[in-house]
């Protein structure tokens, strides 16, 4: 079991305050595995930076106790991190419909592992066009969690097909749909029911499900 911990921050929007938080953290021997920060846009921390860090190993706190000294610190609060709450992520980008079906097979997949104790979430984003589908694909590779991408379509190449082969080699898994386009040459696997593209994807990810993408890599099932 890993000693990570979240640590969420309400601090001003000022110069400098991320600087000084982080040199609190390595201090105590922290290490900053994850980080997001954005303003709050409503409420009553309306115009306040929002800080989240997942952090392993070090004097946490201590590094607390610290932090809560800065006078730019408005709240501090421990939270546990993202994957004990949503887990390992499922990406699914295409067309609206054929989108809905993939999603379809991996929510009602996850559940039943989620049932059993695991976490796995399912993330989609109806996405029309080349460019703009091109862009969501390369972002998964920065997106926290992310474990699998399914494309859902009737047709994708070009660029698409380009980001694809840069996503696998960073190490995330694509299936592809049975669609027209070079995106199904080059993804790991070309399902042909979005139902069951869906159920696949989350097998692969799960740690108590057997199906391993790898041992149908570069087959159309």
């Amino acid at each position: 079991m890993s000693d990570k911990r979240g640590l969420q921050i309400i601090a001003k929007n000022e110069i400098g305050v991320l600087r000084d938080i982080t040199s609190i953290v390595a201090n105590y021997k922290g290490n900053i595995t994850y980080a997001q920060t954005f303003i709050i846009e409503h409420g009553e921390y309306r115009g306040n930076s929002l800080i989240y860090f997942e952090i392993e190993g070090g004097e946490f706190e201590s590094m607390v106790e610290d932090i809560k000294k800065l006078e730019t610190v408005v709240e501090i609060e421990e939270e546990a991190p993202f994957e004990r709450i949503f887990g390992k992520r499922v990406i699914i980008l295409g067309g609206g419909a054929l989108v809905s079906q993939v999603a379809l097979g991996a929510i009602s997949e996850a559940d039943r592992h989620n049932l059993r104790g695991e976490k796995i979430s399912v993330d989609t984003m109806p996405i029309v066009g080349e460019e703009e589908l091109a862009k969501a694909v390369k972002a998964v590779a920065r997106l926290h969690r992310a474990e699998i991408l399914v494309l859902a379509g009737g047709l994708m190449g070009g660029k698409i097909a380009d980001e694809v082969k840069k996503l696998r080699k960073s190490g995330i898994p694509v299936v592809s749909l049975n669609m027209f386009g070079k995106v199904p040459a080059v993804s790991d696997v070309v399902v042909s029911d979005p139902v069951m593209a869906g159920t696949v994807s989350v097998m692969h990810i799960s740690k108590m499900a057997k199906f391993d993408l790898r041992r149908v890599r570069g087959k159309k099932i």
